[in-house]
């Protein structure tokens, strides 16, 4: 009975910690001890602030509450997957493409980029993106340089997000080289759209390489680039035509969706936070709701505000609130009901148009925002209601007393409900995308949704000792897509690690639990015999004990079938090449995965996080 409260009160110390955000702290220099730091898995690089409502938060907190129960295992114990994976700037890009690109293969990198970026950002409309590209083909004598790296980053993250082939990650690296040269050759001293427009292309280019220090930033470029034009500014709107209202507004939504998507994800402050009580609702009246793309855009940016209020005020200093977080969901609930039906309802279009695709993927980036805020703001009470119910699950007395020490908050529990539900609802959109053939070879923004929904998943597997089909279900598709992805993302492949550790560390907490179940009822009485229940220990004490002819049993094994113990038996009889030679067959055995091997990594205090896996 002390042993189990004893962890429950661990587990509540955790989740306080965990529910107070920390002060923002940076350090630039590789060797900080400071406990917020960590450092990337490429060495020469510093070590990088991620703060509290970072995915790596909730993941170091689930792999210290599954340390607890189960001890040391390859998800709580593993150093590798808690470093910030960023890889390195490919060498060797080529000069020259071996073969120019015709109309028809930049319309396919066009419609590609297009369903990549669709509902994070829009920065152009489909008339100027194609003007753009025709500039690729046909260069005026002058043409303008900025112009042509938005073009060139356009081509890039198109290939970037196509199925990889040879020629798709030739033409990737070429453009991308060719706009980041052109993007630091000056361009930096005279800010305009065009520049805001190659920022953040540029940033979302580097979501996709598992760059994230190098997005964010970029990000910061195109965001003080905004606020010098004072794109945030309502009054500045009303004083320029219609059309470039229209751009304006555009160009500021997405760059405030992908500042507080990364941000979020990466737990560090927004660069647009400080703007908020200026936005207001100014750029959704000026924006020109002519497609569907736009319209995914104003969707993504009212659900994005409502992210920036919910890591404002339910990861501050003063910590979460039930009714806080009532009135944040209910915020959430009134988006979702005014949401127009084209952005809930799949196209009228056969599938495999290029059309239908952008559709979709717009849907799902869209209702993959609403999932993951909905999980940012209920995660906190998830983590405290889970933490009663394994203490519960491990509570050996009968004691009445243990029933009030082991209660669950009626109003927390529904909040952690709504997190678990979320992530299956997002995990099951997702999987129903991927199964209908829609996915793109590379989605930088949808992996760390997947990641953060399919840890609330196994976090909630973790602390039940029957199965959920539905979440086991969820949790196996989440999987499915992540190692679909991984084959184009490192990033993806570092996550999926994670997950098959998580899910191998709910196995053995079932096992133990089931183990303990079976202990426990056999308290009184136990079975002293039976034919059935031979054990090998017997077996082999049998074996050695029957009279042998020539070094064989004198009982054969029946035709056709080896005596796996035979080699055993003859061990007592054997020299040192022969007992070489029977043992030879073992070289296969692994070491069991719970083994309680020496650790010697200090345990990682939820103090603020560096180094997101997310």
């Amino acid at each position: 009975m002390q042993w189990d409260i004893s962890m429950l009160e661990v587990h509540q110390t955790r989740t306080r910690r965990y529910m107070r955000a920390q002060s923002t702290f940076r350090c630039s220099t590789a060797d900080c001890k400071h406990p917020n730091l960590r450092q990337q898995q490429s060495n020469p690089h510093p070590a990088v602030y991620v703060g509290k409502a970072a995915s790596l938060s909730f993941l170091q907190l689930v792999r210290d509450t599954v340390s607890q129960y189960i001890g040391p295992s390859q998800f709580s114990h593993n150093v590798k997957s808690e470093d910030m994976l960023e890889t390195e700037t490919p060498h060797g890009t080529p000069p020259t493409l071996e073969s120019s690109l015709d109309s028809y293969q930049l319309l396919q990198y066009y419609q590609t980029y297009s369903s990549a970026t669709s509902g994070f950002i829009y920065v152009l409309s489909s008339a100027e993106a194609m003007e753009v590209l025709d500039a690729l083909i046909e260069p005026s004598t002058h043409p303008d340089r900025t112009e042509m790296a938005v073009a060139g980053m356009i081509i890039a993250i198109g290939a970037q997000a196509s199925k990889r082939t040879v020629s798709t990650e030739q033409a990737e690296r070429y453009f991308f080289s060719r706009a980041q040269r052109s993007a630091f050759e000056g361009m930096l001293e005279n800010p305009s759209l065009t520049l805001i427009r190659l920022f953040l292309l540029m940033s979302f280019y580097m979501l996709g390489a598992c760059r994230r220090n190098a997005a964010f930033m970029y990000l910061g470029v195109a965001v003080r680039a905004a606020v010098a034009l004072g794109l945030h500014l309502t009054e500045l709107a009303d004083a320029v035509p219609s059309p470039e209202q229209h751009q304006r507004a555009r160009v500021w939504m997405s760059v405030y969706n992908l500042d507080l998507l990364v941000s979020s994800i990466l737990g560090r402050p927004a660069a647009t936070a400080a703007l908020r009580s200026e936005t207001e609702d100014g750029p959704i009246r000026y924006a020109l709701l002519e497609g569907h793309m736009s319209i995914g855009l104003v969707a993504s940016y009212g659900v994005s505000r409502i992210l920036e209020e919910i890591i404002s005020s339910m990861y501050s200093k003063d910590g979460a609130s039930a009714e806080l977080a009532d009135s944040l969901l209910a915020k959430l609930k009134q988006w979702s009901d005014e949401l127009p039906g084209p952005l809930v309802e799949p196209p009228n279009l056969d599938f495999d148009e290029p059309a239908a695709r952008t559709h979709i993927i717009n849907n799902l980036h869209v209702a993959c925002i609403y999932h993951f805020a909905v999980i940012t703001v209920t995660r906190p009470f998830l983590v405290s209601v889970l933490g009663v119910r394994l203490a519960r699950l491990h509570n050996d007395s009968t004691d009445g007393t243990s029933s009030d020490l082991l209660h669950e908050d009626a109003a927390h529990s529904n909040l952690a409900t709504a997190c678990i539900d979320s992530a299956l609802y997002m995990i099951q959109t997702c999987s129903e995308v991927h199964r209908s053939g829609l996915m793109l070879g590379n989605m930088c923004i949808l992996k760390a949704f997947v990641f953060a929904a399919a840890l609330v998943l196994g976090f909630s597997m973790f602390s039940r000792k029957e199965a959920e089909p539905s979440h086991e279900q969820a949790y196996g598709e989440a999987l499915e897509i992540l190692c679909v992805l991984s084959e184009q993302s490192a990033q993806a492949g570092h996550y999926y690690e994670i997950l098959s550790c998580l899910g191998n560390a709910v196995a053995e907490q079932r096992r133990r639990l089931v183990q303990h179940s079976r202990q426990t009822k056999g308290r009184y009485v136990s079975k002293l015999f039976s034919l059935d229940d031979r054990r090998p220990s017997v077996e082999v004490q049998e074996g050695l004990d029957t009279p042998l002819l020539n070094g064989v049993s004198a009982i054969a094994p029946e035709a056709g079938i080896s005596d796996p113990w035979a080699g055993i038996q003859r061990l007592g009889f054997m020299d040192s090449l022969e007992m070489d030679a029977a043992l030879s067959g073992l070289d296969g055995m692994q070491l069991p995965v719970w083994d309680s091997f020496p650790f010697v990594g200090e345990a990682f205090q939820l103090q603020g996080r560096v180094g997101d896996v997310t």
